[in-house]
């Protein structure tokens, strides 16, 4: 048995158990129904299965456990749960790629270029080990390569793209950095203290992507969308403190908590007449303003 079908094997497994708990002979009749599915020879016997346990729980850090009493296997994933949904869409993509060269009449991919996950090992190491890190880094508005040494603090994910949430020791501030655009990185043996008073959820609370509020306060927001748009709304919620204040079959209408930012700004502007701002006074304003700079631009 190939490595390729080995690791297939263990994304089946997974995707088996995340549904539900299942017997040994549940999955070897669900891994025999992927071997025809798939051309591959998924098919295994009980002490391959118990190999496999310990081959995903020391390879995925994902722990495959027995209920003697219901006599099925299961996979608990709730202490972390946006973790574990990640960990999860991870398996069914690489299981599309697995079959997409034999299926790439059926199947398309978005095109993209890699946005730095090369550097999520070395970074979570550094973050763990309280390592600062050094790197080269070009901002999007700014060709000038800088040199900089960090303090990591955490890692975010913001539209397809990796941040590392460092205390920059250019001015001593909370800064985040996007991974595709550093290169050269290093993982320093210097030690720090990590605040004992950082926690990252709480840091962005309030936040609407990547943007840190610069000492500005949370306002309401109170938006308006259409039925249509709505329901993606509703099924994509914008942030966490997302409230619906009404839902009929002619509006949804939201009230959200948060830093008003240029990456906020900008997800509004994307909706276009989908969407009517009802306050605060100051977002309408800008809206207007901007709306008009816009038209300017064709008349």
């Amino acid at each position: 048995m190939s490595k390729r079908e080995s690791i297939a094997r263990y994304s089946l497994i997974i995707k088996k158990l995340r549904k539900h708990p299942a017997s040994f002979s549940d999955i070897e009749e669900y891994l025999a129904l992927e071997s025809e599915i798939q051309a591959y020879n998924f098919n295994i016997s009980k002490r391959t299965f118990l190999r496999d346990r310990e081959d995903i729980r020391s390879l995925y850090n994902i722990e495959i456990l027995y209920d003697f009493s219901k006599k099925v296997y299961f996979i608990d994933f709730d202490d972390q749960p946006e973790v574990s949904e990640r960990i999860l869409e991870a398996f069914e993509i690489f299981n599309a790629l697995n079959v997409a060269d034999r299926l790439s009449n059926y199947i398309h991919f978005e095109k993209r270029k890699p946005h730095g996950t090369e550097h999520l090992n070395g970074i979570l190491h550094a973050i763990k080990n309280h390592f600062q890190i050094k790197f080269v880094y070009r901002k999007y508005w700014d060709d000038e390569l800088t040199e900089r040494t960090v303090e990591p603090l955490a890692l975010k994910e913001f539209k397809n793209r990796w941040y590392v949430l460092s205390k920059d020791f250019d001015d001593n501030t909370i800064k985040s950095f996007a991974l595709d655009r550093l290169a050269d990185l290093e993982i320093s043996k210097r030690k720090f203290n990590f605040p004992k008073d950082f926690d990252v959820i709480e840091h962005y609370k309030y936040c609407f992507g990547i943007i840190s509020p610069n000492g500005h306060l949370p306002e309401d927001v109170i938006l308006s969308f259409n039925a249509f748009q709505g329901k993606y709304i509703k099924s994509l919620p914008l942030h966490d403190s997302q409230e619906i204040l009404l839902d009929n079959q002619d509006e949804l209408r939201i009230r959200l908590r948060l830093f008003i930012t240029h990456d906020f700004f900008m997800e509004l502007l994307s909706f276009g007449q989908n969407l009517k701002v009802l306050s605060p006074q100051t977002l309408i304003d800008d809206l207007i303003s901007t709306s008009k700079n816009i038209q300017r631009m064709y008349d």
